[in-house]
């Protein structure tokens, strides 16, 4: 079998400037890194399964393949998929001797397929019309849910058959599109049989309801829980539709009885978010993240449990002041384990089932994500920081509670070890209103303090999304310090880690203190002798497109140059354009037209397009036409503004994206006019323009 390191290093020595460049990390070393998925631990606690993907820019794709590893072993991964297309969503059954997994069948649908644990013997497990999306299997492993799509919204065709050709869609309601598609199918639970190698009798438990189960975007098997005694099976949904489901955020979990055929709601009257279900081993109890109100998506998600057979719910988390990202029980049901933002990170936490005491099991400057317990004392997960992506490593608990980690891979480190990195350090930065914000700065690798660099101020998205240490592939702040820029990326109002108060603080206050925050952090950095005043840019995305927008009207000469990727321009049409309106509404306060409703009308007059007559920095755009979320209309109303006021302006827009950039090629693309729209302005001397 070939070995990942030697995958990786190929890449990069076939792929990569950074070995003829001297050991920059530049896009095409970024594009030479293996993608670790999240791993799967076999039933004997023994043998890691994950997966590796990595991008064919010629192609313009890129390809999953799965690798095992023994857990204390010193040997390499072993790699056991080497296919045209990617598998993913692999697990164990069969006693860790078999794996099920998603791979495209002949008509490029992904089905279920199985194999031996040394990726022989593949043979295709479900033929379901159009394909399927996920799959669980039950405990005894003799039923399985999968994840297939219904027809939703009429054609022109159910209208009109003696219209072929027509291709106009009829809207009577609201949610007629969601973040990159129009709704014309929704996912919906199937349940059949599993005898070891085939699924037959599919059922849909929701036939003939017009309500999505997992919920879209992003929802998917972190939706279903199988009761340890394979009878039960609970589910997230989100039974509205139209206006109720674009005004609302209240999911249910549901619990379907296989021998009956009953479906009963166990979190009615709970108003918020209900997701993530899981048993306890012994099926005692079911644990949850629970938000609270009704409309609010970025709500604390707390810990639930529910007590099976007294129907009694408890708040775990209703002393710990911070939100939950992912969970998992621990194989004696004692402990829960957690993934939540906190003071900058993302560290792991276990938590008692019954004290609710917290405990913080790892806490350094890195994030961590997916949780895949061996035992009650061990637990797989993935790390990752600013300076390096994901890889697999074990968290052990000593018999004295000492906590240590190992690494399990370093898919990548034949790529860094050929590469100067950056530096990353926190710094506390007094804030406008009397509080410190962590702010993290990122150093140009061999950074010399007594040279001037030109820097960026990084604004996030979400809007009430961490800035932990976080890895992406194409915000990547070790790129981009790589390419001579101190980076500066503040954790200002309205993000989680900080406690509630300042999670929530971002509502309803746009233009408030969270502005002040950035240009706090600005302000601090520009007093250090290294840091050119004359050369600092700004960009973000999304609510960081925002940002930057507004930020144009309200920078004061602070900034030299703007870059603003799907952001909301105008308020306004915004508020009319976008599709889930429970976010307008929380974080706006409401519609322009309610002329009595203060928050709002703030919001409102606080537009970025009102203070165009404002703007004198030159300013990118880019957006997606594909992006329903925000539409692409914004960004290209920005850029006309810009132009009609007769400042620089360039605009990037891809027909084939949407609220993010997922093609290789294209990100590719993006990366470069990133850095050649920079480098135009702050670096003059080196610019890239016209390259």
């Amino acid at each position: 079998m070939h070995k990942l390191a030697m995958t990786a290093s190929a890449l990069l020595m076939a792929g990569s400037a950074a070995t003829a460049g001297g050991g920059v990390f530049d896009i095409e070393a970024l594009e030479a890194l293996g993608r670790v998925s999240a791993p799967c631990v076999a039933p004997d606690g023994k043998t890691v399964l994950f997966g590796v993907a990595y991008e064919n820019l010629a192609e313009n794709n890129a390809n999953n393949d799965l690798y095992t590893i023994t857990i204390g072993s010193e040997s390499a991964p072993t790699r056991i998929t080497d296919t045209p297309k990617s598998e993913n969503g692999a697990v164990w059954f069969d006693g860790g001797r078999r794996i099920a997994f998603l791979y495209p069948d002949a008509d490029g649908n992904a089905q279920m397929w199985t194999m031996n644990a040394d990726g022989s013997n593949r043979v295709q497990a479900t033929e379901h019309a159009g394909g399927i999306s996920g799959f669980l299997l039950s405990p005894d492993e003799k039923k399985i849910v999968v994840i297939g799509n219904v027809k939703y919204a009429r054609s022109a065709g159910d209208l009109y058959p003696d219209l072929p050709k027509a291709t106009g869609r009829v809207v009577d309601d609201l949610m007629y599109k969601h973040w990159d598609e129009w709704v014309t199918e929704i996912p919906h639970p199937f349940v059949g049989d599993f005898d070891g190698s085939k699924v037959s009798g599919l059922k849909d438990i929701m036939a003939d309801e017009p309500f999505e189960a997992p919920m879209k975007p992003f929802g998917g098997v972190e939706s279903f829980a199988w009761h340890p005694d394979s009878k039960m099976l609970v589910y997230v949904s989100r039974n509205k539709t139209g206006l109720e489901y674009a005004v609302s955020t209240n999911s249910d979990l549901y619990i379907y009885n296989l021998e009956n055929g009953e479906t009963h709601n166990l979190t009615e009257g709970m108003n918020g978010y209900d997701t993530m279900p899981a048993f306890s081993p012994d099926g005692k109890y079911l644990a949850w993240l629970s938000m609270e109100h009704d409309g609010y998506e970025s709500d604390k998600n707390r810990l639930f449990l529910l007590d099976c057979f007294t129907a009694e719910k408890r708040d775990l988390t209703a002393a710990w002041d911070y939100t939950i990202d992912e969970f998992a029980w621990a194989p004696d049901g004692r402990q829960i384990f957690f993934i939540a933002p906190k003071d900058g990170v993302a560290p792991v936490f276990a938590i008692d089932t019954r004290t609710a005491k917290v405990t913080t099991l790892v806490n350094e400057q890195a994030d961590y994500t997916s949780l895949a317990p061996a035992d009650s004392k061990t637990i797989v997960t993935m790390r990752h920081s600013m300076l390096r992506p994901n890889e697999i490593v074990r968290i052990d608990i000593d018999r004295r509670g000492r906590v240590s980690s190992t690494p399990l891979t370093d898919v990548n480190g034949p790529v860094f070890a050929q590469l100067s990195m950056p530096t990353v350090e926190k710094r506390m930065v007094p804030t406008t209103d009397g509080k410190e914000m962590l702010t993290w700065i990122v150093f140009p690798p061999k950074f010399d303090a007594q040279k001037k660099y030109p820097s960026i101020l990084y604004c996030q998205g979400g809007p009430q999304q961490a800035v932990s240490q976080f890895w992406s592939y194409r915000w990547n702040f070790a790129l981009m310090a790589s390419n001579g820029y101190v980076m500066i990326a503040p954790n200002r109002r309205g993000l989680p880690g900080f406690g509630t108060e300042w999670e929530e603080q971002i509502s309803k206050d746009y233009p408030g203190q969270n502005m002040q925050d950035y240009l706090s952090a600005v302000d601090y950095m520009k007093k250090e002798p290294y840091i050119d005043g004359a050369r600092i840019g700004a960009t973000g995305a999304s609510y960081g497109g925002f940002s930057i927008y507004y930020l144009a009207g309200h920078h004061d000469k602070r900034f030299a140059c703007l870059l603003a990727h799907a952001g909301i321009f105008n308020m306004e049409a915004q508020y009319l354009e976008t599709e889930e309106m429970w976010f307008a509404n929380w974080d706006m306060g409401g519609a322009y037209w309610e002329k009595d409703n203060a928050a709002a009308q703030r919001t409102f007059a606080n537009s970025p397009h009102r203070f165009v007559d404002r703007w004198d920095t030159p300013i990118m755009i880019s957006h997606g036409e594909l992006d329903y979320r925000i539409l692409a209309s914004q960004g290209m109303a920005a850029f006309n503004a810009a132009k009609l006021r007769g400042i620089p302006a360039e605009m990037l827009i891809y027909p084939d994206e949407n609220h993010w950039i997922l093609k290789p090629q294209n990100a590719v693309m993006w990366q470069r006019l990133f850095f050649r729209w920079f480098d135009r302005w702050l670096k003059p001397e080196k610019s890239t323009e016209g390259k």
